[in-house]
């Protein structure tokens, strides 16, 4: 697999075009495809937003035709610009309904979708945007502790987010040698805080706390709209596949776009692949909260067929749904483009995932590592029911920068 970039500046511009000749039959394409060839900046770039929308965005037949929606009219008088082209993708968000008058992308932030999103290029990037729009200034730690119980071995890792795999790699490695070393059979994620990140990591780290005995078994599988796995949308002939240094990567003799990935299910399901030596793991505890979304529920839901897992807090946000960037203009795109769907085929946690212990909200001074901490110290009790607790050790783990409310894809497969 490659990671995916594109160049930046690219406008798509789509015209009144003749589709096909044969003979004396024309064909031409149908309106919704059709806008005008000339226009100011922001015109065009509202109606690629539209355009790419109409052949990405995973509920895309639920989108009116491009005379409809009508982006010039009703979003290029608004300025500034960006704030033209967020209200232009947050009407197109409100059009897919998962319950009657509730639409998938319904958001308590006004005039915000609920996944998709879009934000200004920075001059810096070498890839895709598929580096969350910002990264905070200050540093986290993510605390490591041990406790006894009976026979039972208990650890808790609280993890705030999902940053790039290269970033955090070493030391998850690190942390599940010493999983293993310490023969932990229950093993707490705190997940309250974590609003996502990078696909791969999470997988990754499922990878390193799964049993052996789920090695080769189904993961979760990205599902992108049949249109998209049918290599119906055209408009990916725009957006270059380029390497992970922003290299222009050569495919059949020729530059590569993404037009050139294999969007099938096949080709985007994951599968355990065991790694490290860690494989004590009777019991999966996660605490989370409403702030819980993408990459952590991704976790969450494909270790759900397989072993026991218990959810405490609050129920999660709800983000089955993943990205990748489109550069439209001076902007990344991000259009909710597929569904993820664990081994069972399950991915309608659009409200969020329940709970098995609800908790009332935590208004403490106390950090969420302290083993008198309410979410804390209900999980350990939901572990050890009856049997005495007995603190082993308690570390700070790997540094890193925070990365939140994202479901990130970073890596695709060549056709």
């Amino acid at each position: 697999m490659s990671r995916i970039s594109q160049t930046v500046g690219l406008l798509v511009i789509i015209t009144a075009i003749t589709a096909c000749q044969n003979g004396s039959k024309t064909t031409t394409l149908p309106d919704e495809f059709i806008s005008p060839k000339t226009g100011t900046k922001k015109e065009l770039t509202l109606d690629s937003i539209y355009l790419y929308a109409k052949q990405l965005y995973r509920w895309q037949e639920s989108l009116p035709s491009y005379t409809t929606f009508d982006p010039r009219t009703k979003y290029a008088q608004i300025d500034p610009e960006q704030t033209a082209y967020e209200r232009a993708l947050f009407a197109l968000s409100q059009y897919a309904l998962h319950k009657k008058d509730r639409p998938y992308e319904l958001s308590t932030i006004p005039n915000k979708p609920k996944y998709s999103y879009l934000e200004r290029r920075r001059n810096d990037k070498k890839s895709s945007g598929h580096i969350a729009s910002i990264e905070t200034p200050y540093r986290y730690a993510t605390h490591l502790s041990y406790w006894s119980a009976g026979k039972k071995r208990i650890a808790y890792v609280y993890i705030p987010s999902f940053p790039q795999l290269q970033t955090v790699k070493a030391e998850l490695d690190q942390l599940a040698a010493e999983l293993a070393q310490k023969q932990v059979t229950h093993l707490i994620l705190d997940l309250r805080h974590n609003g996502g990140g990078y696909v791969e990591t999470a997988e990754y780290l499922a990878n390193l706390i799964s049993p052996a005995k789920l090695d080769k078994k189904v993961m979760f599988s990205e599902q992108f709209h049949p249109n998209v796995q049918q290599g119906k949308a055209k408009l990916l002939l725009k957006q270059p596949y380029l390497d992970a240094n922003g290299k222009v990567v050569q495919y059949k003799g020729r530059p590569a776009t993404l037009a050139d990935v294999d969007y099938s299910e096949k080709a985007n399901t994951h599968y355990f692949i065991k790694k490290g030596h860690f494989n004590s793991l009777q019991q999966l505890s996660c605490i989370v909260s409403e702030r819980t979304a993408s990459a952590s529920e991704l976790l969450i839901s494909s270790f759900k067929p397989y072993i026991p897992i218990r959810l405490i807090g609050q129920q999660t946000f709800g983000k089955p749904v993943g990205f990748f960037s489109v550069h439209i203009g001076d902007f990344d795109v991000y259009l909710a483009s597929f569904l993820i769907r664990n081994a069972n085929g399950w991915c309608d946690y659009f409200d969020g995932i329940p709970v098995d212990l609800a908790l009332a909200p935590v208004e403490t001074s106390r950090h969420p590592w302290d083993p008198k901490e309410a979410w804390l110290a209900t999980a350990l009790k939901d572990i050890t029911k009856d049997e005495n607790l007995t603190a082993i050790s308690s570390t700070t783990y790997f540094p890193v920068t925070t990365l939140e409310d994202r479901l990130l894809k970073t890596n695709f497969r060549l056709k």
